[in-house]
């Protein structure tokens, strides 16, 4: 039997249940500052007609919204999946101080898999970096989800 999950993570994975059941792949993301939770998103590209509305991306721009800055270097983002280098880039441009993961995407990760865009010279700032974290569920998750298409 494995620790509880920290209360971040376990929204972010209850966010991607959420987006399954709405038929987005299930990704969750949740961004906490000082311990309390800022903003948070879920996959939303096929009801918005949005490529980039990427639970990430949805919960960064909420973050920065609320905070009223694009910097959010005193944040942590907690998402489902590792994410996808458009994800990454933005992670990095708004300067977030943390990324805790839970499952790695072998196909289209880019922080511990495919490019490790945070470990590029041209990768400006570099946020401490934690996976694993809830991994067996969001793998079932997204295992769940895709055969449910087939």
């Amino acid at each position: 039997m494995g620790f509880p999950l920290p209360p971040p993570m376990r929204r972010a994975l209850d966010l991607a249940a959420e987006a399954a059941e709405a038929g987005e792949v299930p990704v969750g993301a949740v961004i906490t500052r000082a311990g309390a939770i800022v903003a948070e998103g879920r996959n939303a590209m096929r009801a918005g007609h949005d490529p980039t509305a990427h639970a990430e991306m949805v919960a960064l721009r909420a973050a920065a919204a609320a905070l009223g800055t694009s910097r959010l270097d005193d944040c942590t983002l907690w998402v489902s999946l590792e994410p996808c280098a458009m994800c990454a880039g933005a992670i990095a441009l708004a300067r977030i101080e943390a990324l805790r993961f839970a499952a790695e995407d072998v196909k289209g990760g880019a922080v511990v898999n495919g490019p490790r865009l945070f470990g590029q010279p041209t990768c400006h700032h570099r946020p401490d970096v934690l996976g694993g974290i809830g991994e067996e569920e969001a793998a079932e998750q997204l295992r769940r989800f895709f055969l449910d298409r087939r």
